[in-house]
């Protein structure tokens, strides 16, 4: 009779049994599978971490998983994810991409299904070029 069976075998969300050996992959181990396929995407310039700490964090960082709540039920995971975009992408096309690219990136790595992606676009980053422009040029002059 397998743990299964006995009612033993119930499991937690994101754990896999099979009889009486099992994998349970933390929540904030799907974060930052997440996060790190995130930076893989052009037009991501970060994650934000929300209002409670209200700065953008850049990706690259040690905390991958900032700006991503990951939801267990069962086998299945659901991502929400607030993002910071670069001044003068398309929103919706790199929204698109991203999905595509966490999807499959925490599908491969996790064998967890993702049952869905919720992107939230909550700023938009000028790069340093765009933002100060004319006065880095008129210190170029100068010199």
């Amino acid at each position: 009779m397998s743990s299964r069976e006995n009612g033993r075998g119930k499991g937690l969300p994101g754990e896999k049994t099979e009889e009486k050996d099992s994998v349970r992959i933390s929540p904030d181990v799907i974060g930052i599978v997440a996060g790190i396929a995130a930076q893989e995407v052009a037009g991501i310039a970060g994650m934000s971490g929300g209002i409670v700490d209200g700065i953008a964090q850049r990706l690259g960082r040690k905390d991958f998983s900032k700006g991503i709540k990951v939801t267990l039920e069962k086998e299945t995971v659901s991502l929400d994810l607030a993002v910071v975009v670069d001044y003068g992408v398309k929103i919706m096309e790199t929204a698109r991409d991203l999905k595509e690219k966490v999807r499959s990136t925490v599908e491969e790595v996790t064998g967890l299904a993702v049952a869905s992606i919720k992107v939230n676009v909550v700023g938009i980053n000028l790069a340093r070029e765009q933002a100060g422009d004319s006065s880095s040029q008129e210190d170029n002059d100068e010199l």
